[in-house]
């Protein structure tokens, strides 16, 4: 974290560290551990530093709440998934629960599953993935809505430089965006990479969405063998979401 504050960054994400994966409710050790390790990322970045605290999905309902309060202190700049995203009266009961900001919208797609969350006030944050929920027109429309609820818009992006442009592009257009997720800046894949300066980067204004593919700095990732990370619930084996296990 402070190596990437030195290169403009000013804002981060985690997810409730753990030393297993969640049981449905948990130990106090286990629940204050997670609050103390937040803590720990706060002291050391400091109150102008924005920490966003991710739950995946995987954490129940009744277990999610114990987190949000142990947590709270401390700040988080929004909890993501609290729970499983399909039910947006659970996650709307949890967002009264707190005054902390619920974000959502990964796995919901389309104007269509966006109306209910912003109808049942389930989230304060939305979202949309640009490559998943309808493209940039439908994610213009969906930020559209959100403003009239009074949500903002934080689109979702575990992909690469492709669908940071578009998000880029389409974050500029709209008066309620928050923050753009990302996990590469273009090094590799695109001839001019983006920068990040005081936690902003430059919008491009190259045609289309701005950036160009760098087939030479590319030939490397062709015919890849990587796969996605496939996890097992430590106790009985079962497959649980691939979402990374923070701790």
């Amino acid at each position: 974290m402070k190596q990437a504050i030195a290169q403009g960054f000013t804002a981060f994400k985690t997810g409730p560290a753990k030393h297993r994966p969640s049981r449905y409710i948990e130990t106090p050790a286990e629940v204050q551990y997670a609050g103390e390790k937040l803590g720990e990322f706060r002291k050391l970045v400091g109150p102008e530093i924005d920490i966003a605290v991710d739950f995946h999905g995987a954490i129940s309902p009744a277990l999610a709440k114990v987190l949000i309060k142990v947590m709270e202190p401390y700040m988080p700049m929004f909890i993501e998934e609290p729970c499983q995203a399909q039910n947006h009266d659970m996650m709307a009961d949890i967002a009264r629960s707190t005054y902390l900001p619920i974000a959502t919208g990964e796995r919901v797609f389309t104007k269509w599953g966006f109306r209910e969350v912003l109808e049942k006030h389930a989230a304060a944050v939305l979202q949309p993935d640009l490559c998943h929920a309808g493209g940039i027109t439908e994610v213009r429309l969906i930020a559209g809505m959100a403003e009239a609820y009074y949500a903002t818009i934080a689109p979702h992006n575990p992909l690469g430089p492709i669908s940071l442009a578009a998000g880029v592009q389409m974050a500029a257009s709209i008066p309620n965006f928050l923050i753009q997720e990302q996990v590469s800046l273009g090094e590799g894949y695109i001839r001019q990479p983006f920068t990040v300066t005081k936690g902003y980067l430059d919008l491009p204004t190259a045609p289309g969405l701005g950036i160009e593919l760098d087939e030479n700095a590319m030939a490397d990732k062709i015919g890849h063998d990587w796969r996605n990370p496939e996890l097992y619930d430590a106790d009985d084996g079962s497959a649980v979401d691939n979402a990374p296990d923070p701790r």
